[in-house]
Order: C-alpha cells, then structure tokens, then sequence
C-alpha cells in the first residue's frame, strides 16, 4: 500500500488515497502505529481519502489522530486530501465530506483553500493560571471543539504544560478540547501556538484553530471581519476569511500544501 507524508502548513500527515477495499485495516490502530515519531512514519495524524463520485468532484475523507481517535475536523488534513485530488485527478474544485460534513475545497498554484463551519462561541467558558497570570479562555466550535485565550506574548508560555491542562479541564469535560494561545500582531495578523486533542502535544499549525482564533479575535475586537493571516510556529501562515455567502456560518482557511515523500507500506 503506497502513502504520502504531506504536510499543510506544518502539520503532517500520512495519507492513503483510494485504499484498497476489503484491506481489512483497523485504521484506527494503524495510526498510533505509522504516526510515531521514532518508530513509525512520523505525523500528527493518519488521512483516508476516498473518491465518493467524480462529476461533480466529492471525496470521502477520514481523519485519525496520532493517538487512535478519529478527528470529526481537520482544516490542514482536507486541503491535504484536496491537493492530491488535484494532483492525481486534476480537480481545481471539489467538495470534501467528513464527519457527514461537506465542505468546498479550491486549488490554486500556491495554496489550497477549505470550507469550515462555525458553530456555537462561548465567551470565558474556563479559566486558568499562566505565568502567574489568571487568564480566560473562550470557546468556538469549528467542526471541533476548541477554546482560545488572547494573550501578550504566546512564546512566553509553555504550550505543552499549559495545553495539557486545560484540555482536560472539568469545564470541557468528558470530551475535552484543542488549545490554542493567541497573540495580536497588529492590522489583520495574529500569532498562534495550538495544542492539539489526540495528537497530545503542541502541533507545528492547526487549520480548525486558525479558525477559532479568528472567530475569538473578532469577537474580542482585535481584527475586523475580513481576511486575516495566522502566523504559526512553522512559519507558513494560514490565512482565514469569511465566505462569501455564509460570512456568520462558515470561513474560507487557505495555505500551503508540501509533500515531503512517498512510500510503501512494509
């Protein structure tokens, strides 16, 4: 079975396309497996994408963390998934279903662009202590859960002791949540360091948290509602804009794309 490791802005992934059916893989299993740093190939999560039809273009795509759990939203993993459509089939538009949620996907020279749906913003739904500092976090359903603290200076704290923390806070319980610290930059520009659920560990970018910070940060008045670049530790920004339609429900989350290698199972 050949794979792809490819990365969107940083956060990588191992990626099958059109496996074959009846493999009998448990793919949840597999994941904990290829995606170990020392002992497998290495990524913060395991990607299966399924052509569902071809005219109009639709891929099935499955998400699994580095941990096992299945992932219900991963911006980075289906532009992913969109940009080896449009490398193996030729796709410059599709629509990607995950989780049972469609989403657009647009293809360019430089970047790839996916469709994410904000649900319900909770302001303040925890709090906690950083750098000695009691700070407020607010919540923002992007396909998952998700809650963001605005602060001075994000590499000033310890994303993984502090991430961890939070994400299994008694306010977030039982599923828990993604964590992500977010500093303004100025103009339209934010920085943002994410630590992930189920990958357990602070991640290089995070698309769904790029999302949230954006709906965070509008709300909170840092950045108008337009289109805003997120600066991640991986330095290749993503960048969020409302859609054109649905500005309230949905954002465009665009960026790059990279495949570093290809391989074959052993």
């Amino acid at each position: 079975m050949r794979f792809r490791k490819i990365h969107g802005a940083g956060n990588d992934f191992v990626l099958f396309t059109n496996p074959t059916p009846g493999a009998g893989m448990d793919w949840s299993k597999e994941a904990e497996r290829l995606c170990a740093r020392r002992t497998g190939v290495g990524a913060d999560g395991l990607v299966i994408s399924r052509f569902a039809n071809e005219g109009p273009a639709v891929l099935e795509v499955d998400c699994f963390n580095a941990d096992g759990t299945t992932a219900t939203m991963c911006g980075n993993a289906l532009r992913c998934a969109a940009w080896a459509a449009q490398r193996d089939q030729g796709f410059l538009t599709m629509q990607i279903r995950m989780a049972g949620v469609l989403h657009a996907a647009t293809v360019s020279t430089d970047s790839v662009w996916v469709t994410a749906e904000v649900g319900a913003i909770q302001p303040r739904v925890l709090q906690t202590i950083i750098n000695g500092r009691p700070t407020w976090f607010d919540s923002a359903h992007t396909g998952t859960e998700h809650v963001v603290a605005v602060v001075d200076d994000v590499d000033a704290i310890d994303a993984d002791v502090v991430g961890r923390v939070v994400r299994h806070h008694r306010n977030v319980a039982p599923l828990g949540t993604n964590v992500n610290f977010v500093q303004r930059l100025g103009g339209q520009a934010l920085k943002i360091r994410t630590y992930e659920r189920g990958v357990e560990a602070e991640t290089l970018s995070c698309g769904s948290g790029a999302v949230a910070a954006v709906v965070i940060a509008t709300m909170r008045g840092l950045v108008a509602k337009r289109e805003v670049t997120v600066h991640n530790q991986a330095g290749e920004p993503l960048t969020v804009r409302p859609h054109e339609v649905r500005p309230d429900r949905t954002a465009w989350i665009g960026g790059p794309v990279t495949q570093t290698f290809e391989g074959v199972l052993a």
